[in-house]
């Protein structure tokens, strides 16, 4: 038998070669960006930071910037007239585009001595107006709920990219050594998408979010079993922890399975500062009832805003809540009595985080951010309510070196669409992660051969007007 190569062999051969070693050499890079991104260490931003933690609002289902930050005075007007041809017809989660106007009935006041206008549903956060960084011309791409809240939070309406808190986690790191860094805090039910909206995507497992629920035991498995000794859980996770890395170390490309071993020994360290996180039972009674404690209406979010202090007191880099988890605020029939109750449930927590946090000296290191996936249409919806705006709605900063007391950008005379310095998600994303010290562009992550980065290939108009007078 001959032992001569052909051509064809050779080429085979060689190409098979090549694509086992572009693949061996991706798997090298992303094991070793792994480790030199130790999530146990606490790492240097890429400049001076303005903020060293972020506490954001979700106020998921989306409200309508119409009826609480960005007044249209042309709308009411006129409302139960079409839509003027000159605005085009959009297309609408619901197809409402049709519809008649609907104006916004509310009374609104100038407030502050930056003369900050706010409608009379959020009479509390009214009084910090001061504080607050209002951008009116905010933008995202999903028309529904799943792909809007997925964008707010991972930059993209489809499932698979890491969390805005994941990317924190794994551009900083820890700086606590027995809390997670990113934690979000659900209400009474789970928000679309569950656990993508925390999870960590192509970014090591590790990053992920840790979940807090509602109750006395918001942390999972962190109570030790019926009969079971704090020694003798100790040697069981040890025996455990010596085994997973056996293996994780015969299996460098599999980050899950460290993400586990660090889950158990977070898990074992937060069976003693868990409960002490978690329990109120220190917080005057002062304390508790500014943040609402003491009303059934405020009780769920306001916890929720006095854990995430208590969080972020103690280390936590990256707090969400939401407030109206499953879409709550999704107003497309009874604005009227969807918005006085969530804005009930919302406005005297969130009022509350803010004085809080500045009475406590934490403000100026502390972003605090209220939004939703989207807004809501100028034309209605059953009447009565409205459909999905993601073409321009409001978000709200404060804290965390935000110049305060200013509106950026605007829509147009009926809200519907951004008209100045838009804002999409990716340059709120950049913002965000400017003030935590990290440059978007600069954090990047090697996955399937590509430097992957949170805003994708966007994000570069970041809204330097939230700091910068």
């Amino acid at each position: 038998m001959s032992s001569a190569i052909t051509r064809r062999k050779l080429l085979s051969g060689a190409g098979s070669g090549l694509g086992a070693l572009a693949i061996s050499t991706m798997l090298a890079e992303e094991a070793r960006a792994a480790k030199l991104h130790d999530p146990a260490l606490s790492r240097a931003p890429h400049h001076p930071a303005k903020a060293k933690a972020v506490i954001f609002l979700f106020m998921e289902g989306a409200p309508s910037h119409i009826d609480l930050f960005d007044p249209k005075p042309v709308l009411n007007k006129l409302s139960g007239q079409p839509l003027p041809a000159s605005f085009g017809k959009p297309i609408t989660a619901m197809g409402t585009a049709g519809n008649t106007l609907m104006g916004a009935p509310r009374e609104w006041k100038q407030h502050g001595k930056s003369g900050l206008w706010v409608s009379e549903l959020y009479p509390h956060i009214a009084k910090h107006a001061d504080k607050l960084a209002v951008l009116r011309s905010c933008q995202s791409d999903g028309i529904n709920h799943a792909g809007g809240v997925g964008q707010m939070n991972t930059g993209d309406i489809l499932s698979g990219r890491p969390s805005l808190g994941a990317w924190v986690n794994y551009g900083l790191g820890t700086a606590n050594k027995n809390l997670p860094t990113f934690v979000s805090m659900i209400d009474d039910r789970e928000p679309f998408g569950n656990a993508k909206n925390w999870g960590a995507g192509f970014l090591p497992a590790v990053y992920q979010g840790t979940l807090f629920r509602q109750g006395p035991n918001p942390i999972l498995n962190t109570s030790l079993p019926a009969g079971q000794t704090d020694e003798r859980q100790r040697a069981r996770l040890a025996y455990l922890a010596a085994q997973n890395r056996d293996y994780a170390q015969r299996h460098t490309d599999d980050t899950s399975l460290d993400a586990r071993v660090r889950s158990f020994e977070l898990a074992y360290a937060l069976q003693k500062s868990g409960p002490e996180v978690v329990d109120l039972s220190g917080e005057t009674a002062e304390t508790k009832a500014l943040y609402g404690l003491d009303q059934p209406e405020t009780a769920v979010f306001g916890r929720n805003c006095l854990l995430a202090r208590r969080l972020v007191e103690r280390g936590v880099r990256f707090v969400e809540l939401y407030c109206g988890s499953g879409s709550g605020w999704d107003a497309h029939t009874d604005l009227e009595g969807n918005h006085k109750k969530w804005c009930k449930a919302s406005d005297q927590p969130v009022a509350a985080l803010l004085e809080d946090l500045a009475r406590r000296g934490m403000l100026d290191e502390t972003l605090v951010i209220w939004g939703g996936e989207f807004g809501r249409t100028p034309f209605n919806e059953k009447g009565t309510g409205r459909d999905h705006n993601p073409w321009g709605f409001t978000m709200f900063l404060a804290g965390g070196g935000v110049r305060g007391g200013q509106t950026i950008g605007a829509t147009d005379e009926l809200g519907l669409r951004a008209v100045e310095r838009p804002a999409h998600v990716h340059d709120i994303h950049a913002s965000i992660l400017w003030l935590l010290g990290l440059d978007h562009l600069q954090l990047t992550y090697q996955h399937n051969g590509r430097a992957e980065r949170p805003t994708i290939v966007a994000g570069e108009h970041i809204v330097k007007e939230l700091w910068e007078s």
